[in-house]
């Protein structure tokens, strides 16, 4: 079962992916093993998460939230903008 991820980034920018395993794949990315993104942004914590189901659904709805603005991310993950 794949989900899809938002992670906030030490300087306030929104990271997204995809994970069998959130928990896991969110201390790779603190450990800078996970994604040149955020080697450079430390993640501070996970704001959101959705099940996707297939990796195919996944990586389609990573693309739709990638396509939003940060307004409508915020939104999202259930924060005042």
């Amino acid at each position: 079962m794949y989900s899809v991820y938002i992670l906030e980034c030490t300087d306030g920018t929104l990271y997204t992916g995809i994970s069998t395993n959130v928990a896991e794949r969110f201390a790779k990315h603190q450990a800078g093993k996970a994604s040149r993104y955020t080697r450079s942004h430390q993640p501070v914590k996970i704001i959101y998460t959705e099940k996707a189901g297939t990796k195919s659904k996944a990586l389609k709805r990573e693309a739709q939230i990638k396509r939003m603005t940060r307004a409508e991310k915020i939104a999202l993950c259930g924060k005042l903008v």
